[in-house]
């Protein structure tokens, strides 16, 4: 392990803050992608969606109604504190999750 890697369960459920200092979400969730041997984490989800998919249950069928989450790219936060997560771009930036 190198000295600048992070354990992602050190991020999990970590509080993520915007610019402004406002609560967007909690890290529920990563999507990574293979390359090689290895996976590369592409992207990180916020919010009660995302932990419904890390879940993988069916919201709808569940509960009848929808959560909904966002998807941040890799390179739109800053985990340089991986106790405190933050944007490096606006909210709107960010892709809606609908699970």
């Amino acid at each position: 392990m190198k000295d600048d890697d992070i354990y992602l369960d050190t991020l999990l459920s970590r509080l993520v803050l915007a610019g402004n200092n406002r609560r967007v979400g909690r890290i529920e969730e990563f999507h990574a992608e293979q390359r090689g041997d290895y996976f590369d984490v592409v992207a990180v989800v916020i919010g009660s969606a995302g932990l419904l998919e890390r879940l993988n249950v069916g919201v709808g069928a569940l509960f009848g109604k929808s959560r909904v989450g966002k998807i941040a790219r890799w390179d739109q936060i800053d985990i340089s504190d991986p106790a405190r997560p933050r944007l490096t771009c606006p909210v709107a930036e960010l892709t809606d999750l609908q699970a």
